[in-house]
């Protein structure tokens, strides 16, 4: 299946298990859990939330994680400051990254926007280098999109 067909799919899917729910961390926690089902080769995904000037670990899948960083820093912090999807075939080639798993070897992140506001990152890693492409980057902002105008973030 190709990627647009995939994540068209995914997304299909995410909207009908979050149906009308509006609680953001059922429904982080159930798209990390459907990202994690359905991704092929990660070992890591999960949601990093803005907090006043650094993002905090929230819903997730995989080993235990950095709880705070730092906008900024890292890949997470270099989304979150930028707000644009950061592709990182090699995250030991990407300046400052943030080592939580040593098994990981390729990342993305996402941006979380709704209406302006940065609300945090989708972060997914893989123990292959050059998992991610940007067919990734597009399907999964669209999955970041539904999630954030579906969420009460308040």
């Amino acid at each position: 299946m190709d990627k647009n067909t995939f994540y068209a799919e995914l997304c299909r899917d995410l909207d009908a298990l979050i149906g009308d729910e509006r609680d953001w961390v059922a429904n982080l926690a159930n798209a990390s859990a459907l990202l994690n089902e359905r991704l092929e080769r990660i070992n890591w995904v999960g949601f990093y939330i803005l907090k006043g000037d650094e993002l905090v670990l929230g819903p997730f899948q995989g080993k235990p994680a950095c709880i705070r960083i730092a906008l900024g820093k890292g890949v997470c912090g270099t989304t979150a400051l930028q707000r644009k999807p950061q592709v990182v075939p090699d995250v030991n080639e990407f300046p400052g990254h943030i080592v939580c798993d040593p098994a990981s070897r390729s990342e993305i992140v996402v941006p979380l926007e709704y209406e302006g506001r940065l609300l945090g990152v989708l972060d997914i890693d893989s123990p292959e280098l050059g998992r991610f492409d940007e067919a990734d980057a597009e399907g999964l902002t669209k999955v970041a999109a539904i999630l954030a105008e579906r969420c009460s973030w308040d």
